[in-house]
């Protein structure tokens, strides 16, 4: 009796399945198991087994085309034995088999079996296992609920070598203090962020009035970051305890206002202090 190959339904809500290759030209000799199309999802390829022996006749869709869910595509039949002239609404389906989206020819299959006999393992993984003598039991795969793919058993098969080793870079004085200051800061200092919005026109406009007096008399021109290390030094002063360090014994008052200020070279970034900013 004629066996009917259908668009499965591989993923919940599916609709549709795109026909991406035929593993089997029709008049071909197929096994029951083995590959004989591949069909696309929203989410991966899945290699599709055929459900039983025989020739692969009737092809009805090529790849390339898009197929709601449960048509038949095409017929597996015994010599001498023709399709049916109806096409069946639904039929007996390959197991689906499933892999992350990639080309077609490297697809890799994954299997069901029936609650209770372990993992899921496509036929594939499960040669592959016994060819190299691994123990599958306890081991989740990558595929659809844990499903263990071939690639899964060939990752198991390799040997476990040692990490590869990593270019180090060497850092100059500068870099190397300010990565030890940095590290430093970050494990020793309590960090806490306040954030709120500013209407800094005023600050803008005391800029363009004043920038081109200080430029004039000391041949710079004030930036904006400038003002701000102003107006946090003045801060700093009117709340000394900001401007502490805590010694294991209390918080020590430091008397000078020294502001640190990030600037970019070439081989990295250094504190650029700025002392007695008050």
């Amino acid at each position: 009796m004629a066996i009917s190959v259908v668009m499965p339904a591989l993923e919940m809500a599916q609709e549709t399945g795109k026909l991406v290759a035929w593993r089997k030209r029709e008049g071909e000799s197929v096994a029951k198991g083995e590959t004989l199309l591949e069909v696309e999802t929203d989410k991966a390829v899945m290699e599709i087994e055929a459900p039983g022996d025989g020739i692969l006749a009737g092809v009805k869709v090529q790849a390339g085309a898009e197929v709601p869910v449960g048509q038949t595509i095409a017929w597996i039949v015994r010599p001498g034995e023709v399709p049916p002239p109806e096409v069946a609404p639904s039929g007996t389906t390959g197991r689906a088999v499933t892999s992350p989206a990639r080309p077609a020819s490297a697809a890799t299959e994954t299997s069901e079996q029936p609650a209770g006999a372990g993992p899921k393992l496509s036929p594939k993984a499960r040669r592959l296992a016994r060819e190299h003598g691994i123990d599958i039991s306890g081991v989740r795969g990558t595929g659809p609920d844990g499903a263990i793919l071939a690639e899964d058993v060939l990752a198991l098969a390799k040997p476990q070598s040692a990490p590869e080793h990593t270019d180090i870079e060497k850092l100059g004085p500068v870099g190397r203090l300010m990565a030890e200051r940095t590290t430093q800061s970050w494990t020793t200092v309590p960090h806490f962020f306040v954030v709120r919005e500013i209407d800094a026109g005023s600050l803008v406009g005391i800029r363009e009035k004043l920038a081109a007096g200080i430029e004039s008399a000391c041949g710079v021109r004030p930036t904006h970051t400038d003002f701000l290390v102003a107006l946090v030094a003045r801060v700093l002063v009117k709340h000394p305890r900001v401007n502490g360090s805590w010694t294991g014994e209390g918080i020590r008052i430091n008397k000078e206002v020294n502001v640190a200020i990030a600037m970019a070279v070439d081989d990295g970034v250094v504190a650029a202090v700025i002392r007695k900013a008050d």
